[in-house]
């Protein structure tokens, strides 16, 4: 028995429930729902290699089979079986408490993965969650020589661990490649250690490129060659025995391959093992906003040529604050890289130099500026809670106004306080919304708070409707509004008749 991810469902096959899919970790240590089928994927027709033994020979020494072994607690066999809710339930429960372990007893479990090596001194790259948790971690080789491996770091945003072991002799290992020279339609191969049977290869193509599942540094390499329970940590080779992937994950209704695997593209995992080496932890620069993607109705109420870049909703305290950007700036450039949407900007952020200025340049009010940002460091960030930032208190209007499908009410101090509001919240209270409205088609509901509208706060119900008559004499389609739900920013744009 495999032992499954925190958090996830366990990693046992079970029968699919409809017409729902699954989203299993290749080592087969747990799962989790996908939330969407993956489209296909044009192929580019290539000639087939005659064969592929050769590179299977050239890459297998440096790829390894892992086991991990940990210590769980498990309910005692032979104790009371009693239906939950019974009269009885808290007695026995009371009675295996006073006997010392609760109904529960240590014992240890193994689970398979695999990996490979990524030098002669013994650095091995594997998957985190074949490695979460365990107490001991074995390393075997293609040769069969066994040895004991020590964890160097893991990043759990990418799922990647380093590994360490010492040998005797030097190992026989690989080099990462080029993983954006790879093509959709490319052959790839992948090695491990599937479903427990040991050293085994299996061969297709490029699938897709640049697919997210999970995470915000996302960037997998979609392969239909054959990954199943056990495969995770293990390489995905390019035709000249580079690797441009870390198998990872597969998406199957049974929990077998069904030609639809994951690789963590190389050139995010080698930033990472960098990193790793180095430090035994990431360090990835931090800007502290909050952004949203550039979407044409958004870029059409800002007055934007193009709907792209990332617009902030939010700057709390952090480096952003402290160098002068505002809500409502488009990040179009940061660090002399093009930013086309929240995944480019979330990237290069973590990819630039932490405790030193980088230039950010950024669209306000139609105009391009250049603002220096000194970077701080995101995992000492996330360690903290930064509080939102507030808006201005300014007297409220007992009145209603019924526009652009909204009802709306200035927000006075006693509502606030009833919707656990801070008491310096101020803006327009949405008390209902009308569901076939263009409003309701975006999300908004009764509760929600405008805060903002045209880019300039609103706390009068005349000044909403000033910003909509400024927007239709500016011949715009639609007005942007800021909204806070749950005290979360986001920019929102309706459509103005």
């Amino acid at each position: 028995m495999l032992t499954p991810i925190p958090v996830l469902a366990p990693a046992v096959p079970q029968a699919p429930k409809g017409r729902r899919a699954r989203l299993l970790m290749a080592a087969g240590l747990g799962l989790t729902l996908a939330l969407s089928s993956l489209p296909a994927a044009p192929v580019l027709a290539r000639g087939a290699p005659e064969s592929f033994a050769d590179l299977a020979e050239q890459i297998s020494p440096s790829v390894v089979n892992i086991t991990t072994t940990a210590v769980v607690s498990a309910p005692v066999d032979g104790g009371p079986i009693v239906p939950e809710g019974s009269p009885f339930e808290d007695f026995f429960k009371d009675f295996m408490d006073r006997n010392g372990n609760g109904g529960q007893r240590e014992q240890r479990e193994q689970a398979l993965g695999s990996g490979f090596v990524i030098s002669a001194d013994g650095y091995i790259v594997t998957n985190n969650h074949v490695i979460e948790g365990a107490d001991e971690i074995e390393i075997e080789f293609f040769s069969g020589q066994r040895l004991k491996a020590t964890l160097v770091g893991r990043d759990t945003k990418t799922d990647i661990a380093l590994l360490k072991v010492e040998s005797p002799t030097p190992l026989p290992f690989v080099s990462f490649g080029d993983s954006d020279t790879m093509r959709v339609g490319d052959w790839v191969m992948a090695m491990g250690n599937p479903l427990g049977q040991g050293f085994s290869v299996s061969a297709g193509i490029v699938s897709a490129r640049g697919r997210e599942l999970q995470g915000s540094y996302d960037d997998f390499i979609q392969t239909d060659a054959a990954i199943n329970k056990g495969n995770s940590g293990g390489p995905l080779f390019n035709m000249e025995g580079q690797v441009i992937g870390v198998n990872t994950a597969i998406l199957s209704p049974t929990g077998g391959s069904i030609g639809i695997g994951f690789s963590m593209a190389s050139n995010v995992v080698t930033k990472v093992v960098d990193q790793l080496k180095q430090y035994g932890e990431t360090r990835r620069g931090w800007l502290g906003v909050k952004i949203q993607d550039v979407t044409p109705d958004v870029a059409d109420a800002m007055g934007l040529a193009t709907a792209a870049g990332a617009l902030i909703t939010d700057v709390p305290d952090g480096p952003a604050k402290d160098a002068g950007l505002l809500a409502g700036d488009v990040i179009t450039t940061f660090n002399g890289e093009e930013i086309s949407d929240v995944r480019d900007l979330t990237r290069t952020v973590a990819d630039s130099p932490i405790g030193e200025e980088v230039p950010v340049i950024v669209l306000r009010d139609g105009k391009e500026q250049t603002i220096p940002v000194k970077l701080g460091r995101r995992e000492e960030a996330e360690a903290e809670v930064l509080p939102a930032s507030g808006t201005p208190q300014e007297q409220a209007q007992p009145k209603e106004l019924e526009v652009l499908g909204l009802t709306l009410a200035p927000l006075d101090a006693e509502t606030a306080s009833r919707m656990g509001l801070p008491a310096d919240a101020k803006g327009l209270l949405v008390t209902d919304v009308d569901a076939s409205s263009d409003a309701a088609a975006k999300g908004l509901m009764p509760g929600i708070l405008i805060v903002e509208a045209g880019q300039r706060p609103v706390t009068r119900l005349s000044d909403l409707s000033d910003r909509i008559d400024e927007a239709k004499e500016a011949g715009r389609k639609s007005i942007l509004l800021l909204v806070r739900v749950d005290g979360d920013p986001r920019f929102v744009a309706l459509a103005i008749e």
